[in-house]
């Protein structure tokens, strides 16, 4: 499937709870409701410093998708630490339990089965239509999705997605994020412990500013994109299996790492000379964070990366190599009911291309984007996100073509969103999107070499939400 972030909404909005105002975590008086008095104790048993609510997770924890989300897909520090912590936590009087003979607890079920679904409706209008097109794009549905996911043990939990394509027709697993955690004090530091299985590097991190979970949180599928992406950056989604471990030291240091092999939708195993694009061997991945809250304020200074060989074809002979560095902030300011985030991230990649598909040996590919968002409640979120993109010119790797080819074989390309976001019930957002290219494909004019120019691909984007 197509790579749209969008894709991946988390919301909890189908059960009573605290609505904290996107801080970095409950409040600190010493009253509340039950369900807030078990998140403070939450809070301070796990979350320290770390904090996903899909309408699966609202049920089986009892709160509102604003204990987890300052605008979902965009997570708090009771997300944080929620998904963290492997998606654990829950109403004790809501669940199934047995023991063994021994008395040693066996079972652990929620009395509501935790499923929910996520419906899109979108409406696209180009500045100027693709060749030979009709302009005004509607979809219904935009995308459809099936979730399930939560606490499968006391230290076992997960998340999965199945999302349905209109474009393609066809129905697939979209993301997975199944993981075991547990809690050791280490050189004095309550420490959190665990294990990660899934299906996209960066879908396990807990921020918002490295690519699975980074803004735009719903873009187009019917609007033109640039022709160039690292690999890090959403390329191996849904391709491929990896297992990672990680801790959380204290409140200040996060560190992950971990491999991911070759697991492609829809081929033939063993994968065989009939394969394309696959992953060769195993493509080891790293992740380091350093969160912080300073006078009511939460910064979290990272990096991350990861090294893969790729078969063109088959699954013998040479590949071609891509090595991703990375470095990425997040940033929270509350301000009372409102809140200030951004997010930003920086990837450098280096690529060899010993298997060939490039005019060049080695190619460097580097992207920057970063999304300043003003939350008023949690019913108006503005949004405005500058792109870039730049890298090798190769005649080659980025030919000319209409519509998505280079006139000059260059990847630059670089623009801004602009997005408001109406949510008068938690479940319920309208998305309102303005994409301009100031640089697509490498030119501002004729970047594809039959006239097209970079604003023609301007986008004005209408996406509607239901989360149940």
């Amino acid at each position: 499937m197509r790579r749209i972030v969008g894709f991946f909404a988390l919301l909890g909005a189908v059960a009573a709870g605290p609505a904290w105002a996107g801080t970095g975590g409950p409040s600190s008086t010493s009253h509340g409701t039950p369900s807030e008095a078990a998140v403070r104790a939450y809070v301070a048993n796990y979350a320290s410093g770390a904090y996903a609510l899909t309408p699966s997770f609202a049920r089986q924890t009892g709160l509102a998708c604003s204990a987890c989300h300052t605008h979902y897909p965009e997570l708090t520090a009771m997300g944080r630490a929620f998904k963290l912590n492997g998606y654990v936590f829950r109403r004790g009087s809501d669940s199934i339990t047995a023991r063994s003979a021994s008395g040693d607890q066996n079972l652990l079920l929620n009395l509501v089965t935790p499923l929910s679904f996520m419906l899109q409706t979108s409406y696209t209008v180009l500045r100027k239509a693709e060749p030979g097109t009709q302009n005004g794009v509607a979809f219904f549905p935009d995308q459809l999705s099936l979730f399930t996911g939560g606490e499968v043990t006391p230290h076992l939990g997960g998340f999965l997605q199945v999302t349905f394509d209109p474009q393609s027709g066809q129905l697939g697993i979209d993301n997975a994020d199944f993981r075991y955690a547990t809690h050791l004090s280490l050189l004095g530091k309550t420490s959190t412990f665990g294990i990660s299985l899934n299906n996209n590097p960066t879908v396990q991190d807990v921020w918002n500013s490295t690519p699975a979970w980074g803004f735009p949180y719903g873009s187009s599928a019917a609007a033109p994109a640039p022709a160039a992406a690292t690999m890090i950056d959403g390329t191996l989604g849904g391709q491929v299996a990896g297992l990672t471990a990680y801790t959380m030291w204290g409140s200040h240091l996060y560190l992950e790492g971990g491999a991911y092999r070759a697991a492609p939708l829809g081929a033939t195993r063993p994968l065989d000379s009939t394969a394309t694009g696959v992953l060769a061997g195993v493509a080891p991945y790293w992740r380091v964070a350093l969160p912080t809250t300073v006078g009511g304020k939460y910064l979290s200074l990272g990096a991350y990366g990861m090294s893969s060989r790729m078969y063109p074809a088959g699954v013998t002979g040479p590949t071609n190599r891509f090595t991703d560095v990375a470095a990425d902030l997040s940033f929270l300011w509350p301000m009372g009911e409102n809140s200030f985030t951004t997010e930003a991230t920086y990837i450098h990649e280096s690529q060899r291309w010993d298997a060939g598909g490039s005019a060049n040996l080695k190619n460097t590919l580097k992207t920057f984007r970063f999304d300043m968002m003003y939350h008023v409640g949690h019913m108006y979120a503005f949004t405005a996100a500058p792109f870039f993109t730049s890298g090798s010119t190769d005649t080659l790797l980025y030919a000319p073509a209409p519509l998505s080819g280079s006139r000059i074989g260059s990847p630059n390309s670089s623009g801004f969103i602009g997005e408001v976001d109406v949510m008068p019930w938690q479940n319920l957002r309208f998305q309102l999107q303005y994409v301009g290219y100031s640089k697509f494909n490498g030119a501002s004019s004729n970047y594809d070499g039959t006239g097209r120019n970079a604003s023609d691909n301007n986008t004005l984007y209408f996406l509607t939400w239901v989360l149940f």
